[in-house]
């Protein structure tokens, strides 16, 4: 009787996945061993699927967060939205720009007519935060018409106004426009029981300071307790003082515009205690509270 044959054990799948092999790395002439490692097939599947993990993090960092992904389709350009937002800004502060200039020329056809001047139009806080990026190109003829003009008035001050008010005569000062010298935080105000005839207004570094009123300069000077000052006389017997500035930009006998750049904010001088405007307004003589008729 013939011997039967032993049975296969079946092996299952979770002891084939832990089985351990041998991967051995040998020389080929003198079959001398260099290398070897104790694997199994969980232990290929766990690298292999980890490694694959990886590859795909790394590959989406590296196209979500450089100009790579500007090769995909469907993306744009990394930096066409600044762009596009700087353009946006710049056509808003352009068409600003010429309607002021529209309204001046009807304006001086208004004047020359002998009809009334229309209100100006205000301007958005956009419009003045980047009013300064905008370069116009003056015609030769313009430029020599300004010059001819400004050296007519250069050295006349405005004649004082004033009407009746109850019985007396006082300034109209209350019904003028005021220009807003210097845009920023104030820290200190008005106070003439301690001889502070001002305010000091804090702004970024290297900000320029604009005339308030339509005036003339009429002092120019370093001093040593408030550095560069600059003084303007303007209608109405008011006169409006810069001072701590670290550069002046008119000197005396220039007419200059309200808003128009008269020097730029500083620190100088002994009484200074960092970047500030020290800004007085004076009415017939008398120093009066800047913030009464301005908006800072």
């Amino acid at each position: 009787m013939a011997a039967e044959k032993p049975e296969k054990k079946k092996i299952k799948w979770k002891d084939k996945l832990r089985t351990k092999y041998r991967l051995v790395f040998m020389v080929d002439d003198t079959l001398e061993e260099r290398l070897t490692f104790r694997l199994s097939r969980l232990n290929v599947f766990v690298a292999l699927g980890t490694l694959t993990i990886v590859l795909i993090f790394l590959t989406s960092i590296l196209i979500a967060f450089t100009p790579l992904r500007e090769y995909i389709p469907g993306y744009t350009n990394v930096g066409l939205q600044k762009k596009l937002y700087q353009l946006q800004l710049k056509t808003d502060s352009i068409e600003k720009d010429l309607t002021r200039r529209d309204k001046f020329i009807q304006n001086l056809r208004d004047v020359i007519n002998g009809k009334d001047l229309t209100e100006d139009i205000p301007i958005n806080r956009d419009t003045l935060k980047h009013y300064g990026e905008i370069r116009i190109k003056r015609s030769a003829e313009d430029s020599l018409l300004r010059v001819d003009i400004e050296n007519q008035g250069k050295y006349n001050l405005y004649k004082i106004e004033s009407f009746e008010t109850a019985g007396r005569k006082r300034s109209s000062i209350g019904r003028l426009l005021f220009f807003t010298p210097l845009k920023g935080i104030i820290t200190n105000d008005y106070n003439p029981t301690t001889k502070h005839f001002g305010v000091d207004i804090v702004s970024k570094e290297n900000e320029a300071i604009k005339a308030v009123l339509d005036g003339t300069v009429i002092f120019t000077n370093w001093t040593l307790e408030t550095g560069y000052v600059v003084a303007i006389q303007h209608s109405e017997n008011i006169v409006s003082i810069y001072k701590h500035n670290s550069a002046i930009l008119k000197k005396v006998g220039d007419v200059v515009k309200a808003g128009d750049p008269v020097a730029i904010i500083g620190q100088t001088g002994e009484l200074a205690t960092g970047p500030h405007l020290h800004f007085e307004l004076w009415n017939e003589g008398s120093p009066v509270n800047p913030k009464d008729y301005i908006s800072f």
